[in-house]
């Protein structure tokens, strides 16, 4: 772990961890910019996970066989470091799931599947990531249930003083996102749960774009539900989390059957086993919990307070550079924002202006990174969005203006 004695981390040193920040692309050195997509991966990650495949390949809970024990060692110690990590009071309150959207289904379907009604109402956002509207969506038109949304302002934040109005004890659930995917928006989650508990409204936060990147604690927080994806915060693809209270998830019936979830089963009846095993039907991503891990205490060394910190000077810096651009509008917030800037050039579409910063090496990202309703609110088809993490720098954002400066002359 590159740390120094001090609180100041060696930002710089930290991308020695990365084997892929010495990758070239078109000729340039690359520039990773696309992190709300999804992170890169540090070595102390990769090796775990190789290390898994090497030497504990085996099926968990499952086998009496040495190889087999390992790996469920290894992988129910992965759970209770995600609740150490989260603040949770049990690790019975996490959920292995695929990621964020997997989690967010979970919850839409089993646990509102069974305690919503016609007529109740879900509370939204506009800024949510379609992971956290689809589901409901769905979920609203097969029992008719009706839909809600906590309106943005042009600045970027929510319009707060709507809630009164908004959440009323017909509101049955209150899900929202704590850091938006395209405008970098921080919103006051904690706030928001106390509101939701206020009129009995139990509360869900998409935390994926925050997990990885500030100081995080379920308790402090009073959510009910909290989902992320291990993608984002430095581990592999296809594992993610669920947490939710013991005593809510004990009252979730099960959502896939199969496999593992099960105490018995005859031909005709199955009896399951409590949270979390009732909900991880089937084989697991082994060897992504065991990854997911890893990238905890490599983010864990590091601080998450400092990473937030690292992210905040990055975003600040960026908004400085990015100012003197020729036709470049930045949606969101001036200040208090996280390390994600959504930005629009009336000289280009998204997607050309991504493929032009391509030519050199910068990856930054194009569209309308599935915030469809975001987009029109705001009147654009989309943005270019660059993203930012701990193993970002000043000196590459300085090249990502060089760049944008280029592509206004290239496109005038």
């Amino acid at each position: 772990m590159h740390k120094v004695a001090t609180s100041r981390v060696d930002w710089s040193g930290l991308r020695e961890d990365f084997p892929i920040l010495r990758e070239r692309v078109n000729g340039h050195p690359l520039i990773y910019f696309d992190s709300a997509a999804s992170s890169q991966k540090p070595r102390a990650v990769l090796d775990v996970v190789r290390n898994y495949y090497e030497h504990e390949n085996a099926n968990v809970h499952r086998g009496l066989h040495a190889l087999s024990a390992r790996a469920t060692e290894h992988y129910e110690k992965s759970r209770q470091r995600v609740a150490d990590f989260i603040g949770a009071a049990s690790a019975d309150e996490i959920v292995f799931t695929r990621g964020t959207t997997e989690s967010i289904n979970l919850v839409a379907q089993a646990w509102a599947g069974k305690f919503l009604r016609a007529g109740d109402v879900i509370l939204l956002t506009e800024m949510e990531h379609h992971s956290n509207l689809v589901p409901w969506q769905l979920l609203a038109e097969r029992i008719g249930a009706r839909l809600r949304f906590v309106p943005v302002r042009d600045d970027g934040t929510l319009e707060l003083e709507k809630l009164s109005s908004l959440l009323t004890a017909e509101v049955k659930i209150f899900a929202f996102t704590h850091v938006s995917n395209s405008l970098g928006t921080i919103n006051p989650v904690a706030e928001l749960c106390q509101k939701a508990r206020s009129v009995g409204a139990m509360t869900l936060i998409d935390a994926a774009q925050s997990i990885g990147h500030m100081p995080l604690n379920v308790q402090e927080l009073g959510c009910d539900f909290l989902a992320f994806s291990g993608h984002k915060m430095c581990a592999p693809t296809g594992i993610g989390v669920l947490y939710g209270g013991l005593d809510i998830l004990d009252s979730v019936p099960p959502w896939h059957g199969g496999g593992e979830m099960i105490t018995s089963v005859t031909l005709e009846k199955s009896t399951f086993k409590k949270p979390p095993h009732r909900f991880e039907a089937g084989t697991p991503n082994i060897a992504g919990a065991i990854g997911l891990a890893a990238a905890i205490d490599y983010l864990e060394g590091i601080g998450r307070a400092e990473i937030f910190k690292h992210d905040v000077d990055l975003a600040s810096y960026a908004l400085q550079g990015m100012a003197d651009v020729a036709g470049l509008h930045v949606l969101g917030p001036s200040r208090d924002r996280g390390g994600v800037i959504s930005f629009v050039m009336g000289a280009a579409h998204p997607h050309d202006l991504t493929t032009f910063a391509d030519q050199y090496g910068l990856a930054l990202r194009g569209g309308h990174h599935c915030n469809q309703p975001l987009m029109r609110r705001f009147g654009v088809p989309g943005t270019s969005r660059a993203s930012f993490y701990l193993y970002s720098t000043r000196e590459e954002i300085d090249r990502m203006v060089d760049i944008l400066d280029k592509a206004v002359r290239f496109f005038k």
